[in-house]
């Protein structure tokens, strides 16, 4: 019998999250559902333990716009679990408003790029060889720019702006690890799921724009549909040497042409690492 797996997935209380925690838990594998609120975290929970028959489902919290809150995170979870075999970077924020977090950066910017970027440093040592970390990346990468100058948005900020340049940083980030970690085994990619329907909440406010994509809503794909993706990167044996790819719809589709440049990758890297006070790590 294959020994159990165990899979953290950020986002897990909702959407896309949510059903590849269902999915991934029927195989029977450990599954730890990392959420920011207690009691949302708690129903999910229970929806994914009685939808999977799995009751090795584990619920952690962590406020992905803190950095202390990821950094006790990670020293509890190594406590925890010792291994991990899959981390899926799933938690993202789509917000028409802008906010600053707690540690003084674009919460778009934080949530979707940064927070991943340092959980992913914090647990880099205990994914073992054969490991997967798998990135929920968008399509709007491919409009993104990194305003090294101004990776807050002080001066023009818009929702378009600050997303897009947060999952063009993600896509970047896991083009680069992807080729630092391939002498440790480890794959790195990452996908875009489709324009979930979900995502319409942000346009609530604006009555005009929400009419219209309601309108449209077929364009949009399901919560099910758009957690495929996920779920075959995490599980499928076809996808176990793959890595620094960009997935749609289970198959390898190219990515932006600013996301293949890898001096704008390492240069990112290196100025993440400085922004976050992190030790660069080699990974040889």
């Amino acid at each position: 019998m294959d020994e159990k797996k165990t899979i953290l997935i950020t986002g897990a209380n909702s959407s896309i999250g949510k059903v590849a925690a269902c999915e991934l838990a029927k195989t029977g594998n450990i599954i730890v559902m990392l959420c920011r609120n207690q009691e949302r975290g708690e129903k999910a929970l229970t929806e994914v333990i009685n939808g999977s028959k799995n009751s090795n489902v584990h619920l952690m919290i962590c406020d992905l716009s803190s950095f202390s809150d990821i950094k006790a995170f990670c020293a509890e979870f190594k406590m925890k679990f010792t291994k991990l075999d899959i981390l899926i970077n799933n938690a993202g924020k789509m917000s028409r408003n802008k906010h600053e977090t707690e540690d003084g950066f674009e919460s778009h910017l934080q949530i979707n790029y940064l927070a991943p970027f340092l959980l992913t440093n914090l647990l880099i040592e205990i994914i073992r060889p054969g490991g997967r970390i798998i990135n929920v990346s968008s399509l709007a990468h491919k409009i993104g720019k990194i305003n090294f100058s101004d990776i807050n948005l002080v001066n023009k900020f818009s929702m378009f702006k600050a997303y897009s340049q947060s999952k063009l940083a993600l896509t970047l980030f896991t083009f680069t690890l992807a080729e630092k970690l391939k002498t440790k085994a480890i794959t790195v990619n990452c996908l875009h799921p489709g324009i979930i329907v979900s995502n319409l909440g942000v346009y609530r406010d604006n009555r005009f724009i929400y009419y219209i994509l309601k309108c449209l809503k077929w364009l949009f794909s399901s919560d099910i549909k758009g957690g495929q993706t996920i779920i075959y990167l995490a599980k499928d044996d076809t996808v176990k040497d793959i890595t620094g790819k960009y997935f749609y719809h289970n198959k390898v589709t190219q990515a932006a042409k600013l996301a293949n440049d890898e001096s704008l990758g390492l240069k990112l890297w290196e100025f993440t690492h400085e922004l976050l006070n992190l030790r660069i790590e080699s990974f040889n």
